[in-house]
């Protein structure tokens, strides 16, 4: 049994009117009944056509044709999902307005513009508005329309507007330093490009005029560029957002293939660009209606994420529109003028469930705040924690500091796949620092390095099975051979995700941080070459090292190792110049916590940087046997390593 103590269980009256309990009703008029939730999981898994094909009859998926199949062969990758089906992931998420048009849709609180409220059939209204105009434009099935835009009604409207004729979407942050914007845009050769050229963070204006201009520019094959004016004038040659809004076109929906491209993100790399992620339309809008059975999201629930723009979790949180919930969108600094600042938003505007990252809740706690001895928070029944591990002092904080009696659901899953592995379950009792059960349908496992199965240790984090929302490829990875490589090069036809995690014997799961070279900040994942094209595009720095120690219980850290040019010292103008080019090349949320000068970054024979073994011996591990010196170019680049892994423990420890 679990070693961590329960801090709370569901009433049975709660657990009985959750959506998971309608859907184990659902599944019992189907002859299908279950002793425990372990026994549901082992269905969902091992009878994966059986579990997705009542998924989408709960769901009531609007289908233009219906599927031939559920699944043509069960293979990671290539895993074809639902053949013959048509439908459209916009028709999903706006069919709410049909029934209930005058249920608030969105809720919008920015720093930047007024808050705003839409209806379920304001916003379908906006996104038919848009849609129009896009055609108008010429903008056509499979054109990519790319935006620059922070997390408001602008980039809903706009992502549905876009799907909605089967045009495929992709997004990026504002704050995003203008080298990673172009990286990722340059890949997809976008046709329309929607931006917003400035912002207001923490009650201070941001001019980002100069930043777009450029990003339009290094763009060549945009033939239309749409404007938010917000710092100043619209430049020529651009429509305004304005323009595209307030037309009386009707919703024309554009049925697709099931596969047919709904996004892109985009993942982490230790080498290249960002990796450009391909969802489709079908797969994204199944697992949004599995992932509300274990959200509890239901037409009358209140959910708010906080998110950026740049995260996967701003893509997930449209799931909450298909299920004709209130999705409140919280555009504005949480520590602005306090931390209690969104607390005070869940408490105006009567929220059901509030999500944040792990740091989030761990800054609270930091700043001792208390929301339960001034606010009323008695409509918040759930809150949710993901993007790095949740410690238990968190788990203690917000049932002592915040909610004494809430469904505390933490999750984790990825950008990569738009969805969940583990997380939480609305009839099950929570324990502290654990993620209550593995998701339906996710075949997790915990693997050793051997491809042996590990309960009740930590393990690497797999899955043995396709899920509908798996990539359908990478954008331009013709051959398969970057997906391939990025997935499944460890254990052949299995997913490996790059978290470690521990599957307890009681079905819970806990997640102890990245077993993988990409950096985690709060939350936003990124690639290591993205801040190596940064740093060393400065003449003074020859190479650099970057790691991430983030792990379960401990704060994260992250050193950047430079080496730097004969004669060149380490000196407070180039630290500052370092981080500078971090700042406009990346983004501010991924400055390192220490800059430290090296004369050599350990690599491999075949020229590779030795992240993962330099991380591993900075969280802990035995020299001797995080990396084989052998397979080194430079072996004895590793001592300074082993040396500053020592002092760092010390200190640490003292």
């Amino acid at each position: 049994m679990s070693r961590n103590p329960v801090l709370w269980t569901p009433s049975s009256e709660r657990a009985q009117a959750s959506r998971m309990a309608d859907f184990l009703r659902f599944l019992a008029r189907r002859g299908l009944q279950f002793d425990d939730y372990q026994a549901l999981w082992s269905w969902s898994v091992d009878e994966l056509e059986a579990f997705w094909a009542a998924i989408w009859d709960f769901a009531d998926v609007r289908a233009a044709t219906p599927y031939e199949r559920v699944l043509t062969a069960r293979v990671m990758p290539g895993a074809e999902w639902f053949p013959g089906a048509t439908l459209n992931f916009a028709d999903q998420m706006l069919r709410h307005a049909e029934t209930a048009p005058d249920r608030p849709a969105l809720i919008v609180h920015s720093e930047t513009f007024p808050d705003l409220r839409m209806t379920h059939g304001q916003l379908r209204a906006a996104v038919a508005s848009v849609a129009g105009q896009l055609r108008a434009m010429g903008v056509g099935q499979g054109d990519r329309v790319v935006a620059i835009l922070p997390n408001t009604e602008v980039a809903i409207i706009a992502m549905l507007a876009s799907a909605s004729i089967g045009a495929i979407w992709s997004l990026c942050a504002p704050d995003m330093g203008q080298t990673a914007i172009i990286d990722r845009f340059r890949q997809i050769e976008p046709a329309v490009l929607i931006a917003q050229d400035g912002y207001v963070h923490a009650g201070k204006p941001v001019d980002r005029r100069a930043v777009v201009s450029h990003i339009r520019d290094s763009l060549p094959t945009l033939r239309h560029t749409i404007w938010l004016p917000v710092a100043g004038d619209i430049p020529a040659g651009a429509t305004p957002w304005a323009d595209m809004l307030g037309h009386d076109h009707a919703l024309d929906i554009t049925p697709v293939p099931f596969d047919h491209p709904l996004w892109v993100v985009y993942s982490s790399g230790t080498t290249g660009n960002p990796k450009p992620i391909v969802h489709g339309h079908g797969g994204i809008l199944l697992e949004g209606a599995k992932q509300a059975l274990h959200q509890d999201i239901g037409p009358d629930d209140r959910f708010c994420w906080l998110t950026s723009s740049g995260w996967i979790m701003w893509n997930a949180q449209a799931a909450a529109l298909g299920q004709g919930a209130t999705l409140a969108i919280f555009d504005a600094a949480p520590n602005h003028p306090d931390m209690m600042e969104l607390w005070r938003f869940a408490a105006r505007e009567r929220l059901t469930m509030l999500g944040a990252g792990a740091a989030f809740f761990d800054t609270c706690r930091k700043a001792g705040i208390r929301p339960v001895d001034t606010l009323d928070l008695s409509a918040l029944v759930a809150i949710g924690s993901t993007g790095s591990p949740l410690s238990a002092d968190a788990y203690d904080w917000i049932y002592t500091a915040a909610r004494p009696d809430v469904w505390l659901a933490p999750i984790s899953g990825g950008t990569d796949l738009a969805g969940g592995f583990v997380g939480g379950h609305p009839m099950l009792p929570v324990r502290a620092g654990e993620m209550q059960c593995r998701f339906l349908g996710v075949a997790v496992r915990s693997f050793d390095e051997a491809g042996h199965e590990l309960i009740g240790a930590v393990g690497e984090l797999v899955c043995t099975a396709p899920m509908p929302s798996m990539p359908l490829y990478l954008w331009g990875d013709d051959d398969g051979t970057r997906l391939h490589d990025s997935y499944f090069d460890t254990y052949p036809g299995i997913w490996r995700h790059g978290d470690w995690i521990e599957i307890t014997e009681d079905g819970g799961a806990i997640i102890y941080g990245r077993s993988d070279a990409t950096i985690n900040r709060k939350g936003l994942r990124l690639g290591s070459s993205e801040i190596y094209r940064a740093v060393e595009a400065l003449p003074e720095i020859l190479d650099s090292l970057v790691v991430d120690l983030e792990f379960l219980g401990r704060d994260s850290f992250m050193p950047l190792f430079v080496v730097t040019a004969p004669g060149q010292a380490l000196t407070d103008d180039l630290t500052a110049r370092i981080n500078q080019a971090i700042r406009d090349g990346v983004s501010a949320r991924f400055l390192p916590n220490e800059i430290v000068q090296v004369t050599q970054v350990p690599r491999t024979l075949s020229g590779k940087k030795l992240e993962v073994p330099v991380k591993k011996l900075l969280l802990g591990g035995d020299p001797g046997r995080v990396v084989n010196r052998d397979s080194m170019a430079n072996p004895e680049a590793f001592d300074f390593y082993v040396t500053y892994a020592a002092a760092r423990a010390a200190e640490l420890d003292g």
